[in-house]
């Protein structure tokens, strides 16, 4: 159960980096957005990473020895 928890939180990790990455840095990842759109999933890959983050944060404290 561990394993497939911090799994997944490391690739929603990753998954947001490489969001904000190409909405920051890439004018392709902005394509045909709006900046509203622009916005919403920079917000979002945010939100996924925080998330991602806290939980391998919680599952170190909690299971790490």
């Amino acid at each position: 159960m561990y394993n497939m928890l911090k799994s997944s939180a490391e690739a929603d990790k990753a998954k947001a980096l490489l969001s904000l990455k190409l909405l920051g840095e890439d004018a392709v990842g902005v394509g045909g957005h709006s900046n509203k759109d622009l916005y919403e999933n920079a917000e979002e890959a945010l939100a996924l990473l925080e998330s991602a983050e806290s939980r391998l944060e919680v599952l170190k404290k909690h299971y790490d020895n």
